[in-house]
């Protein structure tokens, strides 16, 4: 009996080991397994390359591009930055102080040819002088006093366009940092009970909540 009993376990054993050796050398499950290892990474490789190509097209805004387009062209930061109601504001500074500058100009130079007309010793050129110089051409310090004060108004005009240009390029340049922020108009009041640790007693609080 111990013999049977031994010589049967034996045959199991061997049973068992030839299974295990005909799975591990089988074709058939070694590809499948090749096939499973091979498809699980092509599986995941397209998660990865849509998540990388999700993460590229989202492109965070940049302030420095509204700023250096206002600075090129006015009104173009404001269009950047989507604040198209800025833009007639933006030239109409711009070119009230531009037809200052040019009025003031063509004045200055009447004035300062009339001047050199009124000024010079002959009489026979003050008819080359026009209105409104000719009726003080006998003053010529009136028509100097006048054209010194519109050579500063010239001065001004351009200053004041200089101005208008850098204040259009800082506004931009606001909107566009702004633009970057959360700024909700979502204000809300809740009641809250709790426990006051200053007060050291159960109560309801009023909290205002600034989203």
């Amino acid at each position: 009996m111990l013999l049977i009993r031994t010589f049967i376990i034996f045959c199991i054993f061997i049973c068992t080991a030839a299974t295990g050796i005909a799975q591990t050398n089988n074709p058939a499950k070694v590809a499948d397994d090749d096939s499973t290892a091979k498809t699980l990474p092509k599986d995941k490789k397209p998660l990865a390359r849509d998540f990388l190509l999700k993460t590229d097209s989202v492109k965070p805004y940049s302030p420095r591009k509204a700023i250096v387009r206002s600075a090129i062209v006015p009104g173009w930061g404001q269009i950047t930055n989507k604040k198209y109601w800025k833009v007639p504001l933006v030239y109409g500074a711009l070119g009230t102080t531009g037809y200052l500058f040019f009025r003031n100009l063509k004045q200055y130079k009447e004035a300062k040819n009339a001047y050199i007309l009124a000024s010079d010793t002959s009489e026979a050129n003050d008819i080359q002088i026009p209105e409104p110089y000719y009726s003080v051409r006998k003053s010529p310090e009136r028509i100097r006093a006048f054209r010194n004060s519109v050579r500063q108004n010239v001065d001004y005009s351009v200053l004041f366009f200089i101005f208008f240009w850098g204040l259009n390029v800082a506004d931009a340049a606001v909107d566009a940092h702004l633009k970057t922020f959360d700024v909700s108009d979502d204000l809300s009041f809740r009641i809250k009970a709790g426990y006051s640790p200053l007060a050291k007693t159960n109560g309801i609080s009023l909290i205002l909540a600034i989203k």
